[in-house]
């Protein structure tokens, strides 16, 4: 019987390297910071780590403007300081995945510095340039994810440049073939050194509309919503040919053994799977964040498992996230209570689940004052509470002055609760969060069924949401009551009896089931039949 790929049964974990340990003295993150800490990821029990952007930049945007796709930013150490967490990880049984930036540059990259030099430049063509519409004005109505319009014009050459986020990030021309086999070569650069995948942002946006047609208006835009949403991206993002790309990307990746392509994708189910690629060629994990924005209740999630195993191609590996460095906090989303009910249920759905850094210790969103914003979202649309900072702030370690983060006053301002959402108080509290996701965690790799196995029936009813797991001759029972009152859970029709190995409550281990079983209030439970 062949082997399952490593990523499929993997747990993945992202760390936001400003925020996970600083070694240095400087209040920010750095490599040698998460080369410490990779004992306590063994602890925890995952299997991978994906690292958000690493690479130099001007950090206009914290690393998603690139300045050098081969090279380590300073503030984060050295290209030695990674190869020693590399080496380190992999001793561990650790795989590392970084984080590529394809769709754009910093606007201080060499490329983008002899694109700009002139019209003649033999990299001109490497980046979106227009000229002005008839009335001297950007070239259409496109507009950016953070604030205003996408165009930015350059007085010395008389054009525009596209820029689907900040105008210090200039968007790269990927119908160019140069660009591609540049952008490929990066990859086989890191590829070389042992990483084992990349998860590729916004890589739904690469491709553009030959003709640069206006996006239409978003009948269905609110006042409440993103600036950018005023427009429907139907000519800036999810064109028919970036699958083309991303087929060639596949390529690149498939010249090495055992890797892996993730893709960050927002969007509807049906379009999400379509980066499967044509016979399953295309990315291995299309990122499914439908959880970041699914109603919190058994009905909804039970109708979201469905579509989404119904929208999956043949083969296509499902995948689930819950947290990221974009999005606010789970436990402050669903409550402390449901925090326990959202683990429960991301480490038992089929397929890879990520876990955001500090998720497990049940870290919540922090508030930010005004001068505290450092997100170029949160400044560029301010009093909106859009800003990304406060999902993004230092790990929890202990309960001192700065959390043993930092031995200084941290880039963002810790969060609240410390004395308990952290990391040294909850190891030694057998009913807490982390103990909590150690046992989920743990659970999943020793039962092939949580790991590799189908769905046997998914059912909401009421507050209750049920799905049964099963692999070979093993079957797992998940409930999970997503009310805040106690009710009753019944074994499947045929089951009579049977065994519960975990509690959210972590009290109930062992304890021996016959025909149905009690749920406390905000309580999951999974069950061996």
């Amino acid at each position: 019987m062949q082997r399952a790929p490593w990523w499929q049964t993997s747990v993945i974990y992202q760390i936001y390297p400003r925020s996970f340990q600083d070694t240095n003295g400087d209040g920010i993150g750095d490599l040698r910071g998460i080369t410490q800490r990779l004992s306590y990821l063994v602890e925890l029990g995952v299997d991978a780590i994906w690292l958000s952007p690493i690479f130099s930049s001007p950090m206009a945007d914290f690393g998603y403007d690139i300045s050098d796709y081969t090279d380590i930013d300073p503030l984060f150490g050295t290209l030695d300081d990674f190869d020693a967490l590399l080496a380190a990880a992999h001793a561990r049984g650790i795989k590392i995945i970084l984080d590529l930036v394809p769709n754009h540059t910093s606007d201080r990259h060499p490329w983008f510095l002899e694109s700009k030099a002139s019209r003649q430049s033999r990299k001109r063509d490497w980046y979106i340039w227009r000229d002005a519409a008839a009335n001297g004005g950007p070239p259409n109505n496109w507009l950016s994810v953070f604030g205003g319009g996408a165009w930015e014009y350059d007085r010395a050459t008389r054009q525009y440049y596209y820029h689907a986020f900040l105008p210090a990030q200039p968007d790269l021309n990927w119908r160019n073939p140069a660009v591609r086999a540049a952008i490929y070569e990066a990859m086989r650069f890191w590829f070389r050194r042992g990483v084992d995948g990349f998860r590729v942002d916004v890589i739904w946006h690469l491709i553009k509309d030959a003709e640069f047609r206006d996006n239409p208006p978003n009948a269905g835009y609110r006042a409440t919503d993103l600036p950018h949403h005023r427009l429907v991206p139907m000519y800036t993002t999810d064109r028919p040919e970036v699958h083309d790309v991303i087929a060639e990307m596949r390529q690149v990746a498939d010249e090495f053994p055992d890797r892996v392509l993730i893709g960050e994708i927002y969007l509807p189910l049906e379009r999400l799977v379509t980066y499967y690629g044509r016979d399953l060629a295309g990315l291995h994990l299309p990122f499914n964040f439908s959880l970041l924005s699914a109603s919190w209740d058994a009905a909804s999630i039970a109708r979201l498992i469905a579509e989404y195993e119904a929208a999956l191609p043949a083969g296509g590996w499902p995948n689930w996230v819950l947290g990221n460095h974009d999005r606010p906090r789970i436990a402050s989303r669903v409550g402390p209570d449901q925090a326990r009910i959202a683990a429960m249920l991301l480490l038992t759905l089929r397929g890879t689940p990520t876990v955001y850094y500090g998720d497990e210790i049940a870290m919540k969103q922090v508030a930010m004052a005004p001068d505290q914003i450092r997100d170029p979202l949160g400044k560029n649309v301010p009093g909106r509470g859009l800003g990304r900072d406060g999902c993004r702030t230092p790990m929890q370690w202990d309960s001192t002055t700065h959390a043993d983060f930092s031995s200084v006053e941290p880039w963002l301002p810790l969060g609240g609760g410390l004395d308990h959402d952290n990391v040294l108080a909850q190891r030694s509290d057998h009913t807490s969060m982390y103990r909590f996701y150690r046992g989920l965690i743990d659970l999943r790799r020793k039962r092939p069924a949580l790991s590799l196995g189908s769905y046997g029936s998914v059912r909401a009813d009421g507050n209750l949401l049920t799905f049964t797991r099963e692999h070979g001759r093993e079957q797992l029972l998940v409930a999970l009551n997503f009310g805040g009152t106690p009710l009753s859970a019944s074994l499947p029709s045929g089951e009579c009896v049977g065994r519960l190995l975990l509690s959210s409550a972590a009290d109930r281990a062992g304890e021996p089931v016959r025909g149905s079983f009690s749920l406390r209030a905000n309580e999951g439970a999974i069950v061996e039949l």
